[in-house]
């Protein structure tokens, strides 16, 4: 059913829709960025140079693996209560689907659907991804002293050696699901919506980094994930404004 004018003034003022222009501008810049990360990792050496820095040559470790802030705290301490949130999210909306609590209007039913569809999706994607993925992680690569060449984005893998599977960065992509949460400060926040966007990006961004830190990581496979959720967050505002327009 088409929408009348009536409907779609109505649904500019309460359906989670990004401001106008917002979608075709932040397109444009998704696959900036693409083309932008594709020339780091594959041209680039700023992977090396940051794990060069943090690896120890004398001792040919990086210190930070094992240190229990980078892998008590942040890799399992700080993992496991946004796993959980994000789990808690997705039960909810399918909870949501079969009973219809009838406290929830439309829009913001549509917005708890939105919100746990990026929570399942973003993990999900990124796992599909390194499981396709050629490159290994820094602390497995002969120059920080492991036995796995080193492999840029595009480079084919010689015969006779496994893939790494360590690209994009899969930790990362436990806090990156919060940047689907701008979906409930739209449409009448978009200031809001953005900041809270961007922080779910810079708290993956932080788990991303001491990941780095570790050696379990390079800069472009955190800088892969954080694209990859931000493309989901796009796809899935594109799915609620072709929905919004389709009632």
């Amino acid at each position: 059913m088409s929408a009348t004018p009536t409907s779609m003034a109505r649904m500019a003022h309460s359906w989670p829709l990004p401001p106008p222009g917002w979608l075709r501008m932040s397109g444009v810049a998704l696959l900036a960025a693409a083309l932008a990360l594709v020339l780091l990792a594959q041209f680039g050496n700023l992977d090396l140079a940051l794990a060069d820095h943090s690896f120890d040559a004398a001792l040919r470790q990086f210190p930070w693996r094992d240190s229990w802030f980078a892998d008590t705290f942040m890799h399992r301490w700080v993992k496991l209560p946004l796993i959980l949130a994000g789990s808690l999210l997705v039960l909810a909306a399918a909870t949501e689907s079969v009973l219809h609590r009838p406290r929830l209007g439309a829009a913001d039913r549509w917005r708890l659907r939105a919100s746990a569809a990026i929570a399942l999706l973003v993990p999900l994607a990124i796992a599909l991804a390194k499981r396709q993925s050629a490159s290994h992680c820094p602390w497995s690569i002969e120059r920080y002293g492991g036995h796995a060449l080193y492999v840029r984005l595009l480079d084919a893998l010689p015969a006779g050696f496994e893939p790494g599977a360590c690209w994009p960065a899969g930790h990362a992509s436990s806090a990156l699901w919060l940047a689907g949460l701008c979906v409930w400060w739209l449409p009448q926040r978009p200031r809001a919506a953005a900041a809270v966007f961007a922080a779910g990006l810079a708290a993956g961004f932080a788990l991303g980094w001491v990941q780095q830190l570790r050696g379990a990581h390079f800069l472009s496979h955190t800088l892969w994930s954080m694209w990859i959720a931000a493309g989901l967050v796009w796809v899935v505002l594109l799915g609620l404004m072709l929905a919004g327009r389709s009632r």
